[in-house]
């Protein structure tokens, strides 16, 4: 590494030479800037390493972060560029913003920072790298030294952090990434979360989140028109993730049939059951342990072929719930199941639970999507019926983690199960429309902007934009199954066309492809390799 007496951090060979010493190599990572990034490539690199200083890479090593001097191109004596005379061998985090004299180092060391996210986001669309560079537990817990010290380290050694941190992880977007429904990266959506970050606030008051929380209440409400409520009526809120969606809707539901259970808990209740298909997510039991209604009172129904919850056997295991002296409180139908990507027959579904005065919900996390699509929402026919529907956009729409919606129908019911008049915080004397502070109505207190991701990419794409992305995901899946389906050694799990993106199929090895096809033979597959998903859900 260079001496801490040199300049600004950058890119370099294992050696510590530059692009000067690599002419070469910063042209090549110049061409792939341009490549992903359209116009605005060359552009970067003049931006941020001025006409000499792009960034270089030698052999394909790991490159890693050289520190030296930054050209200066500014006429003025004394110099007042930001990069001039920054010396991050001998800096640390208190010679930042808000430190007196701290805006020159503040503005070099981010955009170095930046420096190192923009080359990776580069690296993270090129197919001839690794999706991984993986090592095991053990091994990088003793590669590096992770643990936390007493004193402080240079920023010198901070950026060599980040650095490090980004060559083992995982690149989410590489064209070649396919894992648990994530959606690789939008650049939209990406800008959105750095300004989130940049911004740092939480969503519980108006007064602390002017902009983040019109645009949660317009946003929710657009979601709810698209699942078919009359005007976006209703209510809703981002949480982290589908599972705590889910349990909300699971303690709305206890809320809406026994109010009392706020004040005096489960033992002013009887037993309670909720009802979902076999192929549910796990979610569902986890938020009845954690609400003290208990996984036994979760019964799972039966599910076809295909994946689809069964009308008829949830009838049955009400009725059964019901003579046993319990009450069936909710049932959480899926649209797009994890492994299938099977949808339940909401509409179905939706009468047996008008019959019995039950709360429908509909677990639509991964699903949800296809409501941006006029030729797939069809799958979701009879979800305007539900009381509550989970939805995340950083599923199928591609949003950047997290952002996973509660809908639910209707308005304020949320807010009646959750508040508590925290009187410091919800002052009822403020000079605009309370129903702004959505803080009162949430489980949590201090909550991450997970709105702005998906505001600004709707507004970059439009729901056109979102509709195109979710039927050429799908035509992919249709085009992957008509290729696996005759191939010699593949075997579909179910037949006919997939409903979501899930592709399901066996790789049948060599020994056993001659076997007869019954319980030996399938127990056997079972032990030698595991059903195969692979969700093309990017374009």
């Amino acid at each position: 590494m260079a001496s801490p007496g040199s300049g600004f951090w950058s890119f370099g060979s294992e050696n510590g030479s530059g692009d000067s010493d690599n002419p070469g190599t910063a042209r090549a990572w110049c061409q792939v800037a341009q490549k992903f990034t359209g116009g605005i490539g060359n552009k970067l690199c003049a931006l941020l390493y001025g006409d000499a200083e792009k960034p270089a890479e030698s052999g394909g090593s790991q490159p890693r972060v050289v520190a030296r001097k930054a050209a200066c191109a500014c006429d003025q004596k004394p110099c007042s560029c930001p990069k001039a005379d920054v010396n991050y061998g001998f800096l640390h985090a208190t010679d930042l913003l808000p430190a007196c004299d701290g805006e020159r180092p503040t503005l070099a060391f981010l955009q170095d920072v930046m420096n190192i996210l923009l080359q990776y986001v580069v690296k993270s669309f090129d197919r001839s790298t690794k999706v991984i560079d993986f090592h095991y537990p053990n091994e990088l817990l003793q590669e590096y030294n992770w643990e936390l010290a007493d004193q402080p380290q240079n920023l010198e050694e901070i950026l060599m952090h980040c650095q490090t941190t980004l060559k083992y992880a995982i690149k989410t977007g590489h064209p070649r990434y396919f894992n648990q429904l994530s959606t690789g990266l939008d650049m939209v959506g990406l800008a959105a979360d750095w300004l989130t970050s940049t911004a740092n606030t939480n969503m519980f008051t108006y007064e602390i989140a002017p902009v983040f929380v019109l645009l949660e209440y317009v946003t929710l409400k657009k979601m709810r028109e698209i699942i078919g409520w009359p005007g976006g009526s209703g209510d809703g809120i981002f949480s982290p993730g589908g599972a705590i969606s889910n349990m909300y809707a699971m303690m709305i539901a206890r809320f809406k049939m026994f109010p009392e259970v706020k004040e005096k808990g489960m033992a002013a209740v009887p037993r309670l059951i909720a009802f979902t298909s076999e192929h549910s997510h796990f979610s569902l039991k986890k938020g009845a342990a954690a609400l003290g209604i208990g996984t036994d009172s979760v019964i799972l129904i039966k599910c076809d072929e295909r994946g689809k919850m069964i009308p008829s056997d949830l009838e049955r295991r009400i009725l059964e719930a019901k003579q046993k002296g319990f009450v069936p409180f909710l049932v959480s139908a899926t649209a797009g199941t994890t492994v299938y990507g099977a949808f339940d027959p909401l509409l179905a579904v939706a009468d047996i639970c008008k019959k019995y005065k039950i709360w429908m919900h509909v677990d639509a996390a991964w699903g949800g999507g296809l409501l941006m699509s006029r030729k797939h929402k069809w799958k979701l026919s009879g979800v305007e019926r539900a009381n509550s529907v989970t939805w995340n956009p950083h599923k199928m729409m591609g949003v950047p983690l997290q952002c996973s919606a509660l809908l639910v129908r209707e308005e304020g019911l949320m807010q009646n199960c959750n508040q508590m008049h925290a009187s410091y915080l919800f002052q009822q004397d403020k000079h605009y429309d309370l129903s702004y502070d959505t803080g009162d109505k949430a489980l949590q207190c201090g909550r991450h902007v997970d709105v702005f991701k998906l505001w600004l990419m709707w507004r970059a794409k439009g729901t056109t934009g979102f509709e195109a992305h979710v039927d050429k995901c799908l035509e992919l899946a249709e085009y992957l199954y008509n290729i696996i389906k005759n191939r010699e050694g593949y075997e579909m799990v179910f037949d006919g066309k997939p409903q979501h993106t899930n592709v399901c199929f066996w790789y049948i090895p060599p020994s056993l492809r001659t076997l007869e096809d019954n319980e030996e033979r399938m127990s056997r597959l079972s032990k030698s390799l595991p059903l195969t998903i692979c969700p093309p859900h990017r374009l």
